[in-house]
């Protein structure tokens, strides 16, 4: 597997965003994830896109963090980086895409100076939390676009400063 980091906007991160909205309805019955988001929030230094393609070159997974400081109003802290669009196509599942392309955005945060990694998922997304919980997030305090949905989980893990 080949992850190599593009913008948010970048035709490949477009069909596996379109896919991932697709399976957000299917599991929760609605439009997907309306939470507002913009290509240069991924724009380094600032956050991270990340593709994986398999050894045919097609995209099959993906994810990105993106700057939180402090937007109160939301329930983030000084120091977040918020984890959007993790998201492996089905027949790619079960190889561990998801967790090389989270270790590589939470090396990517810390090394941007984030001090925490926060996530919001939902309770029809079983797998999406087992990996979090296996992966050192624990439940925080709700945040972001769904914080008043019953069915949002809301995860964080604290990044250990980079070696120097």
């Amino acid at each position: 597997m080949n992850i190599q980091p593009v913008r948010y906007d970048h035709p490949d991160a477009v069909k596996l965003n379109d896919q991932v909205q697709l399976e957000y309805a299917e599991r929760y019955g609605d439009d997907g994830d309306i939470t507002p988001l913009d290509a240069t929030m991924f724009d380094p230094p600032a956050g991270l896109y990340l593709l994986a393609y398999d050894e045919d070159d097609r995209p099959v997974a993906t994810g990105g963090w993106r700057n939180q400081d402090g937007a109160g109003e939301h329930g983030y802290s000084a120091g977040d980086a918020e984890l959007k669009r993790m998201y492996v196509v089905r027949e790619a599942r079960g190889l561990g895409l998801a967790r090389r392309i989270l270790a590589a955005l939470e090396e990517s945060a810390r090394a941007a100076g984030r001090t925490r990694m926060v996530l919001e998922t939902g309770d029809r997304q079983p797998e999406a939390i087992e990996l979090y919980a296996s992966s050192g997030y624990a439940p925080c305090e709700k945040f972001g676009h769904y914080r008043e949905y019953e069915s949002s989980r809301c995860f964080a893990k604290q990044l250990t400063p980079a070696a120097e």
